[in-house]
């Protein structure tokens, strides 16, 4: 298959291990875990499996599919697909580079057209450091072979598919994905349902440009929209008003200690109010999230 990019950029490759952060994360190795499919509306679709979710959409021009899970699941993804008529995506949007959203790219790379944010093609052709591990390149089949810088559009199976590129939030290559005429957005990891966020620092994430993402979102969706969430249940625009001053709130906190000179390990015990203790039972716990804004704004 032909590879075509805005940039081509070769470097060492490797086999890419499974990402530490999914919705299974604490078992990398079960492979029981089955992929959901949830009709959203029209012939659009979410899938769930181990780690990020699935958007998709069907139709006579083939599916279209945001992001594929791990590779464990890439067999399970692939006969769920089948149901929804191709076993194999003709498109595969990525919304960022991480592992729990990419993997399946090695699976599927052969059949089907990768596409995502430029930065993503240099983070899955490179080695990255991802929460204090280094994390080798991806085989160049998983590569996206076209890629965007500001934002494209996919016509296909009757609606407008368009990928829109939001800097430093999660990482540096986040993508945002709208389904037009359906009305869906799939906001990868900017967006975790009623969860402290993972922003990745280490990959050109910042907090307060996740911050900056987020009120741009919602002024840009459309209120009775159907949010696809990087990981949790499908979402409304209120349940992303409601996280957006989550991160506010806990920003502040944080950042209104920092300038009372109080350290890092203090803000820790000191917490967050008892209204965000359930924010806290994901992935990201109180004091990840502390640590995350205090270094965050260290930065600036």
């Amino acid at each position: 298959m032909q590879r075509i990019t805005a940039l081509v950029v070769l470097f060492a490759l490797a086999a890419l291990p499974v990402f530490p952060h999914g919705d299974d994360s604490h078992f990398p190795n079960r492979q029981d875990v089955e992929v959901k499919t949830t009709n959203i509306t029209g012939n659009v679709y979410l899938l769930q499996g181990r780690g990020g979710n699935i958007g998709a959409i069907n139709g006579p021009d083939g599916i279209l599919i945001i992001d594929d899970d791990y590779k464990v699941m890439s067999q399970k993804l692939s006969d769920a697909l089948k149901a929804l008529g191709s076993a194999k995506p003709r498109f595969i949007v990525n919304t960022h580079f991480h592992g729990d959203h990419t993997e399946g790219n090695e699976f599927f790379g052969k059949d089907s057209t990768i596409i995502a944010h430029l930065n993503v093609l240099k983070r899955m052709s490179q080695a990255n450091m991802v929460l204090g591990r280094q994390i080798p390149a991806s085989p160049v089949q998983a590569w996206p072979i076209i890629t965007y810088t500001e934002s494209m559009s996919l016509h296909v199976n009757g609606d407008e598919i368009k990928a829109v590129y939001f800097p430093s939030g999660h990482t540096d290559g986040d993508t945002v994905v709208f389904f037009n005429k359906a009305n869906v957005v799939h906001l990868g990891d900017d967006f975790f349902v009623g969860r402290f966020p993972f922003v990745d620092l280490d990959s050109g994430g910042s907090v307060n440009g996740l911050i900056h993402n987020i009120a741009s979102l919602i002024t840009m969706i459309k209120p009775d929209a159907k949010l696809i969430p990087g990981h949790g249940p499908l979402a409304t625009v209120d349940d992303l008003k409601t996280y957006y001053r989550m991160l506010v709130e806990t920003s502040n906190i944080v950042q209104d200690g920092m300038k009372a000179g109080r350290s890092l390990d203090d803000l820790k015990k000191a917490g967050f109010p008892e209204k965000f203790k359930e924010a806290g039972s994901g992935f990201v716990k109180a004091d990840q999230w502390i640590e995350t804004i205090y270094k965050s704004y260290s930065k600036k």
